[in-house]
């Protein structure tokens, strides 16, 4: 699943970038109501900051809504003392002050207008931000409780889309969206009641135009909906293109392939043209045609209304703020509209988030024993494991003595990793027992056992910081001269040394400023630092060259003094001197001993052994 935003384009409706084609593309929730009655729970907590939310948000939108009305009223003053004056009446004049007062009066309502609005508007942020710190909150804690198969079965991208993009939306949502319905209501209703109050009848022929303007409009959002469907689509289609193209220049490049892969964005690229092309121009037609509608209600409302003030039934001040009423009456509609489908959209984030909170945790720990500092004898007692209902492991006996080496050499799946897995409890036994030092893991919390491992893998991780501080994350409150003294152990301080920073130069997030070889050097020093009783090797040199290779393994062999270690081998040349290599495939040990001992035997170790030999011969 992509994590990317894909920009939209102006929907049908014409309300803004992708007002319409929210409406039409957005993603819908499961559970709509069980979701959002969830995603109230965590505003429960704010409810008297919502409720006067709630009430600046009604006062704001009621005094900018009776503005027109005194302006009507203004108006009638106005042109009741012009007429007058024009018609010669005895003592007939503009009362002026009057005039005034009423403007005065019409001025300190917007002011307050203004200030309730920001009132609901500062509120209303504290309540979003409060309200996605705790989703980020639970999020994160979520995250530090769940087992490694979640993460081994989903994209690294789907989650940090979860924690990230589905959080934002729901608070910008809020922010924004939310006050913008409470106004938008209350704007609706308001303007009903007071065009009710000035004419029944004219109220009549403005509402009468909204179902006009939805049976006209229909078949045309319709027929744009296809179009922006298409867009959507062919959108996907050259921003996946692009992506790939980018990502991988060096290997088209490299076949010759420059012209097909522009032939192929200009194809998609023609697609994406003729899809918007159509969608914007059918789209376009709407707007038009609503304000054709709306202007032969005008027509018809001034005509009425002229009626209506020659009759004496109505003032014209009335008639102008009617008019201003029937103007502002289609747009909370459309917002509402638009607002309904945004949080339509965002329940279906926030169930995206919930469906993360509510995954299955590790296994509850049932902590009866402890461990200050492990010596390092390892026993797997008849261990079953499966990732699934079949076993990948059966029957499993080990028996590793503290301080011994311990290889463990296979064919690819044969269950190498599962095992460590195992041993660091980041997976969960089916059947059998894991003891250190004759105490079962389980019995043990997970902080304590992994404290006693320390592990190089095949793929360093390092983070966008000093070498100083990726040492030091081995190990918390040490000083500069324990990073320095791990460095030199682990053959890293000279190359340091002589980076134009120090161990104060800066990785960047992929550390890709020095070599690989330097970077294992680096996840060495930190397993020195962190001086653990166990150490887990994987293949460490795999990806190096033979000098630096040297020196990696002068540096594990350094690592690996004193310790108990489990070396995970792809090169058998590497692990001669193992007290005990571990012979797997399928799942089983099917030879265990020396490496003198395994030759004698004849078997799959020795075929293994022979194969690597003969392939460096030839």
């Amino acid at each position: 699943m992509s994590n990317q935003k894909k920009p939209q384009s102006g929907g049908p409706m014409g309300h803004g970038p992708g007002g319409g084609n929210m409406m039409m593309m957005g993603q819908k929730a499961k559970d709509f109501k069980g979701t959002l009655r969830r995603l109230l729970t965590y505003l429960k907590p704010r409810r008297n900051q919502l409720l006067a939310v709630f009430f600046a948000a009604i006062l704001s939108t009621v005094f900018m809504i009776v503005g027109p009305k005194i302006m009507g009223t203004a108006i009638t003053e106005l042109f009741e003392g012009a007429y007058g004056k024009f018609q010669g009446i005895p003592g007939a004049a503009i009362n002026f002050d009057k005039i005034g007062q009423i403007l005065l009066v019409l001025a300190g309502l917007y002011v307050f207008s203004s200030l309730f609005n920001y009132v609901q508007q500062y509120i209303m942020s504290s309540v979003a931000q409060n309200t996605v710190y705790d989703l980020r909150e639970d999020v994160n804690k979520k995250l530090e409780k769940l087992p490694l198969h979640y993460f081994d079965g989903r994209p690294n991208g789907e989650t940090l889309s979860r924690m990230t993009n589905d959080i934002d939306t729901i608070g910008s949502t809020l922010q924004q969206s939310l006050t913008q319905f409470i106004t938008s209501i209350v704007t609706i209703v308001g303007i009903i009641i007071m065009m009710l109050s000035i004419s029944p009848i004219l109220t009549l022929i403005s509402i009468v135009s909204l179902p006009i303007s939805i049976f006209v409009i229909r078949p045309i959002l319709k027929r744009s909906q296809k179009h922006f469907a298409d867009q959507q689509r062919t959108l996907g289609q050259l921003n996946g293109h692009i992506e790939e193209m980018y990502t991988g220049h060096q290997v088209v490049k490299a076949f010759g392939h420059e012209k097909k892969a522009g032939a192929q964005f200009d194809l998609v690229n023609e697609e994406l043209y003729e899809a918007g092309r159509k969608a914007q121009f059918i789209s376009g037609i709407i707007m038009p045609m609503m304000f054709f509608i709306g202007n032969l209600s005008y027509v018809l409302i001034s005509v009425v209304g002229g009626i209506l003030v020659t009759q004496r039934a109505i003032s014209i001040g009335d008639i102008q703020a009617f008019i201003t009423y029937s103007k502002q009456f289609t747009q909370p509609i459309t917002q509402t509209a638009n607002i309904a489908n945004i949080i339509q959209s965002t329940v279906a984030a926030a169930e995206r988030v919930f469906e993360l909170l509510d995954e299955e945790e590790e296994t509850k720990e049932i902590t009866t024993t402890s461990l200050t500092r492990a010596q390092g004898a390892v026993t797997f007692e008849h261990v079953d494991f499966g990732y699934g209902e079949d076993l990948l492991i059966e029957d499993m006996n080990i028996e590793v003595l503290p301080g011994q080496t311990v290889a463990i050499v296979g064919p690819t799946g044969a269950g190498k990793t599962t095992m460590i897995n195992l041993l660091m409890r980041f997976y969960e036994l089916n059947g059998g027992k894991i003891k250190l030092d004759g105490l079962d893991t389980r019995e043990m919390s997970r902080h304590d056992l992994r404290e006693s491992f320390g592990m190089v893998l095949q793929d360093t991780w390092l983070f966008n910081g000093t070498i100083k501080d990726n040492i030091a994350y081995g190990k918390s409150g040490v000083t500069d001269e324990e990073v320095f003294a791990a460095a030199r152990t682990a053959h890293a301080d000279h190359f340091i040394r002589t980076l134009p920073d120090g161990y104060e130069t800066i990785l960047n997030e992929e550390a890709s400023n020095i070599s690989e070889g330097q970077k294992q050097l680096l996840t060495i020093a930190r397993a020195v630092l962190a001086d653990p009783p166990i150490m887990i090797l994987d293949e460490a040199t795999s990806s190096v060259d033979t000098r630096t290779e040297v020196f990696i393994q002068q540096a594990m062999n350094r690592l690996m003094e004193g310790r108990t270690s489990f070396v995970i081998a792809h090169r058998l040349s590497t692990i001669k001197d193992a007290d005990l290599i571990l012979v797997m495939d399928q799942g089983k040990v099917i030879e265990q001993g020396t490496h003198s001992e395994l030759l004698e035997e004849n078997g799959f170790y020795a075929d293994l052994y022979n194969s690597q030999f003969s392939e460096k011969v030839g």
